[in-house]
């Protein structure tokens, strides 16, 4: 006789509470569903919607300390089907492969290229979503399975959208939006990270086990003020036998506020504050409690906009403010020297330009990191793209990252470039 865990008895809840919700969304559904039952099925799939994104993209690494250049390319294949809704629900399927075309000299994490700067991007195919969504309540939707899930800016819970490999999540969530009011819950049960379907015992977690609560709630009172809210109960671990996975586990509970008040015509002034609070949660051995802020204040003029902003990754006890589940590369530089904050935290104080030049956009972003505790300078960052779509369904980026690391510290200089090319039907 299995004699179960509190955490095992938990996390079997928390699928136990899922199943049980699907069965009163199919409840909830007339009587008249058994009528035609077989022809219904076939309009819903005959009248379904199917989609297909390539997403070509070469990646060069020239990184202080490694042997070689990177080299990636890689492309990625994806197939959307949402069949029609049938009685207020719905299936979303989504099919992910990733192949290296010609060249294949990086360290994907998986491949045992370790001669090679890491480019996260290892072959595969995965069944990325496969969820089912019921809309029969107004101004709500109910989606149970393997989703998709970003929340506000992808600071904190993301879907890793750069990599060609997305972090999505299996899990039961609503989400509500009426009026100027939204609100989200999602119970994750388990977090697809982005090595791909490959795993191994040692490496990145392919997967976080989660027992996971996520909760926020927005206002939006117009273009000058929007507040928002938000709780993450983060409780993960692995099955890679990693011990360290644990310790993403945390609890963190925050507020922003942001707006871009008119000034004239075609002039707004753009501002952000958020501040969080965060602490170790449940079977993480880390004890520590520490902060998160960022202040921007910014300016636009019709196609054109810049912004300065500062960022603040608290430390205490020597552990840095968290982020597991973030889309980390949209933040504190492209060069992705920052994807874990360091153990004196981190401080990132930044300028952000962006034009539109016909149809087209491009960025500048200049970083200057240094920690929270100690003192210490880790360097700079220059980031620029460039984007511009051609005709209906296809666009072409390029973009550059070069990090200065501080001579004091000792770091490793990475330079990274990328040229990407997108189709969609």
């Amino acid at each position: 006789m299995k004699i179960f865990t509190i955490k095992e008895h938990r996390r079997t809840s928390g699928r136990l509470i899922a199943i049980a919700m699907a069965a009163v969304m199919v409840a909830w559904a007339p009587a008249s569903v058994a009528d035609n039952f077989g022809d219904q099925m076939v309009d819903t799939f005959k009248n379904g919607e199917f989609d297909v994104n390539f997403r070509y993209r070469y990646e060069f690494v020239d990184q202080d300390g490694m042997a070689k250049d990177a080299n990636a390319s890689t492309l990625r294949t994806r197939l959307v089907f949402r069949t029609a809704k049938w009685n207020d629900l719905d299936v979303t399927l989504n099919m992910d492969d990733v192949h290296t075309i010609v060249a294949s000299n990086y360290n994907s994490t998986r491949n045992g290229q370790g001669q090679y700067p890491t480019v996260a991007d290892p072959k595969g195919t995965n069944l990325n979503i496969a969820a089912l969504t019921y809309s029969g309540l107004k101004d709500t939707t109910i989606v149970g399975g393997r989703q998709r899930i970003i929340r506000g800016n992808a600071r904190f819970i993301g879907n890793v959208g750069w990599r060609q490999n997305e972090q999505t999540y299996d899990a039961l969530s609503a989400n509500y939006k009426g009026g100027n009011f939204s609100a989200n819950y999602a119970y994750l049960d388990q977090v697809n990270r982005i090595f791909g379907p490959e795993s191994g015992t040692g490496k990145a977690a392919d997967v976080f086990r989660s027992d996971s609560h996520i909760i926020d709630a927005a206002y939006t009172l117009n273009g000058a003020l929007s507040v928002s809210v938000y709780g993450y109960l983060l409780d993960l671990d692995d099955k890679s036998g990693l011990a360290s996975a644990h310790n993403n586990s945390n609890e963190t509970y925050g507020v922003r506020i942001s707006g871009a008040p008119k000034i004239g015509d075609g002039m707004a002034i753009t501002y952000a504050a958020e501040y969080a609070t965060q602490k170790d949660y449940e079977d993480s051995a880390l004890d520590y409690d520490t902060d998160y802020m960022l202040g921007e204040l910014g300016f636009k003029w019709n196609q054109f906009s810049i912004k300065a902003g500062y960022e603040v990754l608290e430390s205490d006890n020597g552990v840095g403010f968290k982020t597991p589940l973030a889309t980390l590369h949209a933040h504190n530089g492209w060069a992705d020297q920052f994807l874990g904050t360091p153990a004196n935290g981190l401080e990132d104080t930044y300028i952000a330009a962006s034009a539109k030049v016909s149809k087209g956009t491009l960025k500048l972003v200049l970083h200057d990191f240094s920690s929270d505790v100690g003192s210490i300078d880790y360097g700079t960052e220059i980031d620029f793209l460039a984007k511009w779509p051609l005709g209906k369904h296809y666009s072409v980026l390029g973009k550059i990252a070069m990090f200065d690391a501080d001579d004091d510290i000792g770091g490793n200089d990475i330079t990274k470039a990328w040229l990407m090319l997108t189709a969609a039907f």
